[in-house]
């Protein structure tokens, strides 16, 4: 009796591993990469770079911005352009994202304790197979250095 409950126990295990397996694969993404920035701040004139390989299949894709901040972030938002150039054909386009990270009292609308994470949509776009991109990120605060910053990402997700 004890042999077939353990046969049991494994077989379920495998089920419920490989059901995982398959859930954390089938997300979408293509590309997930966080660049540091210097924390005593990020200057006005240092862009960020992020490469994308070319995409092995065609389709609508979503493209994220990922910001993590500490609490030496003297702002409730901040102002970000992301160039893009798709290859090949040398297509190029431009966003300005308005990233909203706290209230009017401070009270931060990231998740986290002494580092705050914050997520924002950018574009959807179509993509042929084949397809890379070269983009750009950077601030246009007025303030020429943003103290705070630690890590901004970039990710390309397929839609389904």
């Amino acid at each position: 009796m004890k042999n077939r409950l353990d046969k049991a126990l494994i077989s379920v295990l495998a089920v419920v591993l490989t059901a995982l397996a398959v859930a954390s694969c089938s997300g979408g993404e293509v590309y997930d990469t966080y660049r540091h920035t210097p924390l005593n701040g990020w200057d006005r004139t240092d862009t960020l770079y992020y490469d994308v390989p070319p995409v092995e299949a065609a389709g609508l894709y979503r493209q994220e911005l990922g910001l993590r901040i500490d609490d030496d972030f003297p702002f409730t938002g901040m102002t970000l352009v992301i160039d893009r150039t798709i290859e090949p054909g040398h297509r190029v386009s431009s966003d300005t994202l308005r990233c909203r990270l706290a209230d009017d009292k401070g009270n931060t609308y990231g998740k986290g304790v002494s580092y705050y994470q914050y997520d924002f949509a950018v574009a959807e776009y179509s993509l042929n197979k084949g397809d890379s991109l070269h983009i750009g990120v950077r601030h246009i605060m007025k303030r020429e250095m943003l103290p705070g910053i630690s890590d901004i990402g970039l990710r390309l997700i397929k839609k389904q």
